[in-house]
Formats: C-alpha cells, structure tokens, sequence
C-alpha cells in the first residue's frame, strides 16, 4: 500500500498532497500536455481531502477562491486528470479522489465509508489477480477495473460503538 492517501492512519496530509502536484507534474511532462494552472488547482482541490469531490463542490471552491471557472472548465480539467491517471473518479459517489498510484497500470480498489466518505485507495495483488483470472476463464478480456467497497471506516466504527 503507498504510504500516501491513508485517511484511516495519521499522516502528513501536507507532503501528500505536494507529492501527488510533483507526480502530476512529472506525468504531464513525460506524456508531453500541460497541467494548466486551472488543472492543477482542481488536482490540489481533490487532494486536500480525503473525501471526495465533485464537480460542483470544486467549482464552488474555485469561485470562493475569486476564479470565474464555469461548469465546463471544470468538467473538462476532471476528464483531463482522469485520462492521465492523476484523479479516480468514484462512481457510487459521482465525485473524484486523488490517485495514490498516478502513472501506473493498476486494479482500482476503494473502500469507502457510507458514514464519513471517507476514501482509501487500496493496492492488493492478489485481489487484482482473482478479478482477473474470473474473467479470463470467462474469456472476457478486461480493460479496466474499479471495485468499490462500502462499509465503515475505523473511526466510523468507533463512535457508533460508542453510542
């Protein structure tokens, strides 16, 4: 598991979310498109919570920011972001979370919790390799993956125990 984007466990939520602006960068260099300033504050926008976002809530940050972004602009910086890899976007939530794995080929897996939204980005192989071997002895060839698990997260557990 990266030791990024971990909203279960105490972290530096600063160094997160600059590694994830210096990846974006770099993957945009390599792959030759620009990470426009209006990108690159969207990315940052959906990194500075592990809840995530969706195209309404950063288009409000953006214009309490003083930016006089439409709905279009930021729909079209999320279909960007999404493309490169930089951002997911959580479909049961119809809103966006950060990458932790940017630039790499890789089973999406979440768990989220119904609670707090709360988000964590998982990397587990052997989950990955099930996915796939069903679906190859299916003879389905499988393009891309997304799993998203619902539950409660451990701090969620915690105070409805407590109730």
């Amino acid at each position: 598991m990266s030791a990024r984007a971990l909203p279960y466990r105490p972290h530096n939520h600063d160094a997160c979310v600059s590694h994830a602006l210096a990846d974006a960068r770099a993957i945009c260099q390599q792959q030759n498109v620009r990470l426009t300033p209006t990108r690159e504050r969207v990315l940052e926008l959906i990194w500075q919570s592990h809840k995530p976002l969706g195209a309404y809530d950063v288009l409000a940050e953006l214009t309490s920011e003083g930016h006089s972004a439409a709905p279009p602009t930021v729909y079209r910086a999320l279909d960007f972001l999404q493309q490169h890899g930089l951002v997911h976007r959580i479909a049961s939530l119809n809103a966006f979370t950060g990458c932790v794995h940017a630039g790499e080929q890789h089973t999406s897996m979440f768990l989220i919790c119904r609670v707090c939204d709360n988000v964590l980005e998982l990397t587990d192989a052997s989950v990955s390799k099930a996915i796939h071997n069903a679906a190859d002895a299916e003879a389905f060839r499988t393009e891309k993956v997304t799993l998203e698990v619902s539950g409660l997260c451990p701090r969620c557990q915690a105070e409805k125990h407590h109730e």
